[in-house]
């Protein structure tokens, strides 16, 4: 029988750190997607079969080359979040899971970029 309080027993155990503002990132980033990803799906029904010359005229509209852009960056941070956790359960060697978070974070960083450049150059050609 231990005097210690419940308190006392799970000090020292590990801190959640910045356990919570990841939560609420992930979780704001999920709330992003939604509005997103419906209008997204919307507005590919609606130039699925239309000449490539109109669908670019689509992604220079200002509000569809801001709306894309907003897509792409709430989808790659909700990526990038939700594979973190994965690998900080999953794995166990400390080398691995460095190397492995800098690879997804420049990973997710670079496909932003690269989607971003994208978009812009459509949207500004």
């Amino acid at each position: 029988m231990s005097l210690r309080t419940a308190l006392g027993r799970v000090k020292g155990l590990g801190s959640a750190k910045a356990g919570l503002a990841h939560w609420q990132s992930q979780r704001l980033s999920a709330l992003c997607l939604i509005p997103l990803s419906l209008w997204f799906v919307y507005a590919l029904m609606g130039i699925v079969n239309q000449p490539f010359a109109d669908v670019v005229t689509w992604i220079r509209t200002p509000y569809v080359t801001v709306l894309l852009i907003a897509l792409v960056l709430a989808l790659l941070r909700h990526l990038q979040l939700g594979l973190q956790v994965v690998l900080e359960d999953y794995v166990h060697s400390p080398i691995l899971q460095i190397a492995s978070q800098v690879l997804l974070r420049g990973g997710a960083g670079i496909g932003a970029l690269i989607a971003i450049f994208s978009i812009l150059k459509i949207a500004l050609a």
